[in-house]
């Protein structure tokens, strides 16, 4: 199919994304903008004035996320809610929620420039910790403003002891205002979001461009193992109680488990391990690891996790360890509005872009706001599916057809 005329500023955006990248740079390609650091900071106010340059009015809220409105014509209809992130993981890329918090703002400043004006108002919105990397709980702004953080989330410390609650002061938020930064029931109508695609189906399939059906659930534990240390020289291999053997023994239960049905999208993964007392010559005697187990299947997910725990109640057994499994994160798979999605397959066709429809494997704010009101995303193509490293590329080709795509999604959306 052939790509008809373009509505976006296409060099607009690569300039944008090619300065916000500076920011916290690391290596030539690489990005560490941890949420609620100085970088994180920089990068806020960085993208608020490019918000108010557009004409919108912007501000920073209580949970972290920078928010810029465009009014419609009528101020007290349901929001169009349009962006992603742009705090990113200690190790990487530079188009990871980037491109869908720019290419909301590319938007919203093309409606203004063609003198578009919605029916409701239109937010662009860069969400506070999507990532969860620093206080090992993601998707903290979105949340926040739906009003559903958890006991305790302010108390989460980073590597360093500093608590959430800490961090948001120094940002220059106050917790104690919160409620403030919340959102009434039903007052966000629909959200979309662009995003990378962090995989390698479009890749494979050599398309540009792809419409997401669904998010697979994430189930998110934390697994500690205790056994007793004593001296790696003196202690006999039967009389052990080594927690880092456990932990190895469930790492590689969890690979077997996850790898059971042979072209299902399951996937686990353990990707932070500690370890006490972390000394060459001490058996360790404590290990505090990860899971992350995700499924587009909920009861295959279930069933699989029942397999995991068992399996690390025999583990520990076997090597006379305690175990302690704490749940971070737990949320079901969610599905695409068939609406929004119809309205992105006649677009695409109008633009002349073949698009495939395919699942996330990662989970996105898109997940939060799904329980809220209808959502969309929209999938860019990613260089041989790396995401979270600093080799992270997407042509800015592919990235403007799919900002193209969320500009056409959302004029619909706003004035129908």
């Amino acid at each position: 199919m052939e790509i008809q005329t373009l509505t976006i500023n296409k060099e607009r955006l690569e300039q944008r994304i090619t300065e916000l990248s500076k920011i916290g740079r690391i290596g030539e390609t690489g990005v560490c903008r941890l949420t609620l650091s100085k970088e994180d900071r920089q990068a806020v106010e960085t993208v608020k004035s490019w918000m108010e340059e557009a004409g919108l009015i912007a501000r920073i809220d209580h949970f972290g996320n920078l928010i810029g409105r465009y009014e419609g014509k009528d101020p007290t209809a349901p929001i169009l809610m349009i962006g992603s992130h742009i705090d990113s993981q200690p190790y990487g890329g530079r188009f990871d929620g980037t491109i869908g918090v720019l290419g909301a703002l590319e938007v919203v400043q093309t409606m203004q420039e063609h003198n578009l004006i919605p029916n409701q108002p239109i937010e662009v919105i860069a969400f506070s910790d999507e990532e969860g990397c620093r206080f090992n709980k993601g998707l903290f702004g979105v949340r926040g403003i739906l009003g559903k953080l958890e006991e305790g989330e302010l108390d989460r410390q980073d590597k360093d002891g500093i608590t959430r609650r800490e961090a948001l002061i120094e940002f220059g938020c106050d917790p104690t205002r919160f409620k403030e930064s919340e959102y009434p029931k039903g007052s966000i109508g629909n959200f979309i979001e662009l995003h990378i695609e962090q995989g390698p189906v479009l890749e494979k399939m050599n398309k540009p461009v792809g419409i997401v059906t669904g998010i697979s659930g994430p189930l998110w534990l934390t697994v500690e193992l205790e056994g007793f240390a004593g001296h790696a020289g003196s202690v006999p291999m039967p009389m052990r109680r080594d927690a880092l053997v456990g932990a190895a023994k469930v790492i590689v239960s969890l690979n077997e488990i996850a790898s059971q049905e042979p072209g299902a999208p399951t996937v686990g993964t353990v990707g932070s391990l500690k370890v006490f007392p972390d000394s060459r010559n001490i058996i360790p005697e404590k290990v505090s690891f990860t899971v992350d187990l995700r499924d587009i299947d909920i009861h295959r997910r279930n069933r699989l996790e029942e397999e995991l725990r068992k399996r690390i109640t025999e583990i520990s057994k076997e090597q006379q360890l305690l175990v302690n499994i704490t749940e971070d994160t737990n949320s079901e798979p969610r599905y695409c509005s068939e609406r929004i999605k119809t309205i992105m397959r006649e677009e695409s066709n109008n633009i002349g872009l073949d698009t495939i429809e395919l699942m996330s494997g990662p989970f996105h704010d898109s997940l939060a706001m799904s329980y809220e009101c209808e959502y969309g995303m929209i999938f860019v193509r990613c260089k041989d599916g790396i995401s979270h490293n600093p080799k992270e590329f997407a042509t800015y080709e592919d990235i403007t057809l799919g900002t193209e795509l969320l500009y056409r999604t959302a004029v619909r959306l706003a004035t129908e």
